[in-house]
């Protein structure tokens, strides 16, 4: 198994940034991709980002520019630096982690960005 633990949302005013952070901890073999979804209230989950071992990005048009996926993988950790956050961003932001093609997901964090 492995455990996932958020830490770094929080309340910022439009326009503010917020850094997210994800470690990962547990049964550890070889961990692939690394990314970020979000789920606003009423709406499905949506990719935010990902980042592969090798360091390839992806990006949802609605983040690009202004979020940058990075991982560490000595620490197991990947991260998500918001800048430029706007309204629309609040959401619970969810870590995920795939090892052996099986999916890891994080409790999430809230993020919420005041107008």
């Amino acid at each position: 198994q492995v455990q996932l633990v958020e830490s770094g949302g929080g309340l910022v005013q439009a326009g503010g940034s917020l850094r997210l952070s994800c470690a990962a901890s547990g049964t550890i073999f070889n961990i692939n991709t690394m990314g970020w979804y979000r789920q606003a209230p009423g709406k499905q989950r949506e990719l935010v980002a990902t980042i592969t071992t090798g360091g390839t990005t992806n990006y949802a048009d609605s983040v690009k520019g202004r979020f940058t996926i990075s991982r560490d993988n000595a620490k197991k950790t990947v991260y998500l630096q918001m800048n430029s956050l706007k309204p629309e961003d609040t959401a619970v932001y969810y870590c995920i982690v795939t090892q052996r093609a099986y999916p890891y997901w994080g409790p999430g964090t809230q993020v919420t960005v005041s107008s």
